[in-house]
């Protein structure tokens, strides 16, 4: 069911999301999510690239990606269960959902590249090999994401109407 003008204001007073809100940080955690799935399945196990911690032993490497697992699998599940519920109420908005899902993409790939990467130094994306040209191309694809992420919302905040998964269509509100 669409949420009134009068429905969001009642909401912002009792310190609750919004349904714009609640549709983008929703999938925020699953876009965090799936960046971590697709960074870990790619780059760890397939290539064999590195692990999450690559300061110790295998082992410890090993551990240190199974953490990173099981946190993916909590944001996933949680960010899909919320979105599940909003869409339930008919009140999960297609551009606020695909804003998030990019920026939160986006964001763990940064995040990767500046924080583990460089400050942090857990591990590097590879080994033996002149690193520049990786850390390019990883922090450009995180920007990209990012800016598209970017673009859903600005097209979400400009719409006339924004459609809703679950059916219907309402005004747009700002403030997400």
């Amino acid at each position: 069911m669409p949420t009134s003008i009068c429905m969001r204001a009642r909401a912002a007073r009792a310190g609750r999301l919004t349904d714009e809100q609640s549709s983008f940080w929703s999938a925020v955690l699953v876009g965090i999510a799936a960046m971590a799935a697709v960074d870990e399945i790619l780059f760890h196990q397939l290539l064999g690239w590195h692990h999450f911690y690559d300061g110790a032993s295998d082992a410890v490497g090993l551990a240190s990606d199974g953490v990173l697992h099981a946190g993916e699998l909590v944001a996933l599940i949680a960010g899909f269960a919320w979105m599940i519920r909003l869409r339930g109420t008919g009140a999960l908005i297609r551009d606020y959902a695909l804003a998030g899902f990019f920026v939160g993409a986006g964001a763990f790939q940064l995040f990767d590249g500046i924080i583990d990467h460089k400050v942090l130094r857990l591990h590097q994306i590879r080994y033996g090999v002149a690193i520049l040209p990786y850390d390019l191309a990883w922090n450009a694809f995180a920007l990209l994401l990012l800016a598209v992420g970017a673009g859903f919302l600005v097209k979400a905040r400009r719409g006339a109407r924004h459609e809703r998964f679950g059916g219907g269509f309402v005004a747009p509100a700002r403030g997400v």
